[in-house]
Formats: C-alpha cells, structure tokens, sequence
C-alpha cells in the first residue's frame, strides 16, 4: 500500500533538520567522522572496527561532543571531556570532536555544498505558500552550511548546535531543541511537522509532541526511523510537494 504522506500546506509550520535532509552534508561529516574514528580506533586499538552502522547508531543527529561520547562508550572506552577550546590533536572528547570539524570545515570549503533538488523544490513551494519555516540542527555548522547552499533566507529560525550550547538545551533524542524550534517559530507541535533522517532526530521530535513526524530514509532504515517515531517515511522531499487547493 502507497504511503499516506501529510499535507504540509494544512500545517501550522514545518521544522526541518538539516544535515541528510536539506543538504547532502550528512556525507561529508559521514567521511569526517570516518576519518578521525579510524585513526583513533586504529592508534587505540580499539576493536571492532568503526563502521557506517556506527554512525547511524551513536553520531547521526546528536551534538558533536555527545556524539564521540557515545560511540566511545558502545566500545567500553572513557575518555576525560575536556574543554571546547581544546586543540583538535587533544586526547579528549572534545579535542576529538573539534578534529571532526576541523575535517569537516575543510571539506565544505574547498567542494562547497548544494541542496538536494526535492528538498529545495519543496522549501520553494512553502515559502510560495507562507508557510513558516525552521531549521533544528545539532551541527555548529548549520548557519555557515545553510549560507553556503545558498537556502538560508528560507528560514526564519534556526535552533543549531551553537544555541543548544548557549541555551543548555539537551542533544536528541531529548525534545530540547526540536521543542526550542516550535517555541520560536511560534506554532504548536501538535499541529507542525517535523523533517528528519536521523532516528535521534526523530524521537526528538516526537517527544517535543510533534503528531507529524516525516522520516526522510537516507541510510537510517525506514523500521529504525518508525520505531523512533516518524509517522511516514519518505525518500525525496519532492514527494511532499502538494498544490495549494483553490477556492471557488
């Protein structure tokens, strides 16, 4: 049976993650994290090896720090926190994370990014609409990604990495930040949608009371994003493109 996908234009907003969903960036920080947990795993010996599940499973969505934390813990490994402006050779979690970003930075400027054609056709077609829209991002990279893919005018508010930090708001799966997202682009969950790939993402979500949790499957596994929470699972945002219904 054909999924049942919402109407997006009968929503009081859309929330949108970023990484996976708008951009391809999820790539890049996919072979940045790929980069760096090799040679930790590598110099540790560390066993079994780091793998794509691994990604899925402990980083995809969460914030950069609590990300390391996590994949570090499933292999029985602890490491002291540190501080974030630990240099990125620092054996500490955050001197971990702040060698992904530096990879990941590298990257993005030097091949730039573009966003997925579907995701930009729809933003396009809901912004035509008036919708509100928002963008809820563990990444500290969001602004300077949205910037680059040349979509940040599309959004009114943005809940990233930086203001989680600021605003102590918890990493996803807690509903913090997607929570944050509907308090300031003033709607109700209850009656927005939420946009993720990330099953971290979508829990968050759905525990900030989202009813409409669009999973967007690209590499988490349609079953793994359900069993967090998205109501529907999509392929391409291009699918949740509807025309504005006329009135007489």
């Amino acid at each position: 049976m054909p999924e049942t996908l919402p109407d997006l234009l009968t929503a009081s907003g859309v929330l949108f993650d970023l990484d996976g969903v708008l951009t391809p960036t999820a790539e890049v920080h996919m072979s940045a994290w790929k980069t760096v947990f090799d040679d930790v795993f590598a110099r540790w010996n560390i066993e079994p090896p780091y793998t794509d599940a691994d990604y899925f499973d402990f980083v995809d969505g969460k914030k950069r720090y609590d990300g390391v934390a996590s994949l570090l813990h499933s292999r029985n490994i602890e490491v002291p926190w540190g501080e974030i402006e630990d240099p990125p050779e620092a054996e500490t979690v955050c001197g971990i994370g702040n060698r992904k970003n530096a990879a990941f930075a590298a990257s993005l400027r030097s091949t730039g990014i573009a966003p997925f054609p579907g995701s930009l056709a729809l933003i396009e077609s809901l912004r035509a609409a008036g919708l509100p829209l928002g963008v809820v991002s563990s990444s500290k990279n969001a602004e300077e990604v949205l910037a680059a893919a040349g979509i940040r005018d599309f959004f009114t508010v943005v809940v990233d990495g930086v203001v989680a930090e600021r605003d102590g708001l918890a990493s996803k799966p807690a509903p913090d930040m997607f929570r944050e997202g509907a308090r300031a682009l003033g709607v109700d969950p209850a009656t927005s949608v939420a946009v993720e790939d990330a099953t971290s993402g979508a829990a968050s979500a759905a525990a900030a009371g989202f009813a409409t949790v669009v999973g967007v499957d690209r590499g988490a596994g349609a079953d793994a994003l359900r069993a967090a929470g998205a109501t529907c699972i999509v392929d391409d945002l291009a699918q949740l493109i509807t025309e504005p219904t006329e009135t007489a």
